[in-house]
């Protein structure tokens, strides 16, 4: 027993699951953040199956499934909750909003004002909202799935640092192939392939897995690789503002993951080199705001300057 077979397995039915809807697609960085139980921002344009992938990780754990469509009028009580008076009882009574899914796809979340996107941010560090006093705790395991477009920029609210910083990794899903785009409108002629999927896993196993991929050996020489591979953000010419510890925490967490993925019990630096850009591109503020290949060079520079560990 490897300590890590249940993360090990999940990674497995989990990535069939993907392939048979989301074709030509590897789904290796995504993996790294469901396991390594941190929360996953899309930026993409619209049409390549940000909301179907949302759909397949609640399908294939069982778990509850709740989708906020982020527009500007949103209110932080439409995301969190409501007290609501009960007249017969005489008291209040907490009516709970989609954030206490287990899987919440915040649709276009850049469309949600500042006030309406920070109601996000309590839940998603801490894994609880507070509501007049009273704390109310998320059920496990609890995973925020943001999209955001990134050509549209009129009517919309840049998600602030603060938002940024508590998404493990981004990505990009992209444009299939031509083949498996093809291959995709043949599939979907008389049924989408979502309405088979099967559940892999319980909720419970899920959260077995992330405890698995938490034992993971990171080695010191690895551990001062990232927090040098972070530290370099800091000082980069490209950049006004690097990563943050949180960002040396994510990337140290998704290694182990996707150590786990490969039925590995120990991380090494090619683990560390394959999710920096995913682990840390969205924490960066490039000196040209919102150049995404700005912030990807100052990553790059990063791993080709910092010393690899050899033991």
């Amino acid at each position: 027993m490897s300590g890590i077979d249940t993360a090990f397995r999940i990674a497995n039915n989990l990535r069939s699951n993907f392939a048979k809807v989301l074709l030509g697609k590897d789904f290796t960085v995504p993996l790294t953040a469901i396991l390594g139980g941190g929360h996953i921002l899309c930026t993409d344009v619209p049409g390549v199956g940000k909301t179907v992938f949302s759909k397949i990780i609640a399908r294939s754990f069982g778990c509850t499934y709740s989708r906020l469509q982020c527009t500007a009028d949103l209110l932080p009580s439409d995301i969190i909750g409501v007290n609501i008076y009960d007249q017969k009882r005489g008291e209040f009574e907490f009516k709970r909003g989609p954030i206490f899914s287990q899987i919440l796809l915040a649709d276009e979340i850049s469309r949600a004002t500042p006030k309406a996107q920070s109601a996000l941010l309590e839940c998603m560090e801490e894994h609880q909202v507070t509501v007049n006093g009273q704390t109310y705790p998320m059920n496990a395991p609890f995973l925020v799935i943001a999209t955001q477009n990134p050509i549209e920029h009129e009517g919309t609210f840049p998600l602030p640092e603060a938002q940024l910083d508590r998404f493990m990794i981004s990505l990009d899903i992209g444009y299939p192939d031509p083949q498996s785009e093809c291959n995709m409108l043949t599939q979907q002629r008389l049924e989408h392939p979502l309405d088979s999927i099967a559940q892999i896993a319980s909720a419970e196993e899920l959260a077995q897995a992330q405890a698995e991929v938490r034992s993971v050996t990171v080695s010191s020489s690895i551990t001062e690789y990232i927090v040098a591979l972070v530290s370099f953000t800091r000082t980069s010419a490209h950049l006004s503002l690097g990563a943050s510890p949180r960002g040396s925490q994510s990337l140290y967490r998704a290694a182990q993951a996707l150590a786990a993925i490969q039925n590995r019990k120990y991380v090494i630096p090619d683990d560390v080199q394959m999710l920096a850009a995913a682990a840390l591109q969205h924490r960066v503020i490039p000196k040209r705001r919102f150049d995404r290949a700005l912030a990807r060079q100052a990553i790059e520079e990063a791993l080709s300057t910092i010393p690899v560990p050899t033991a």
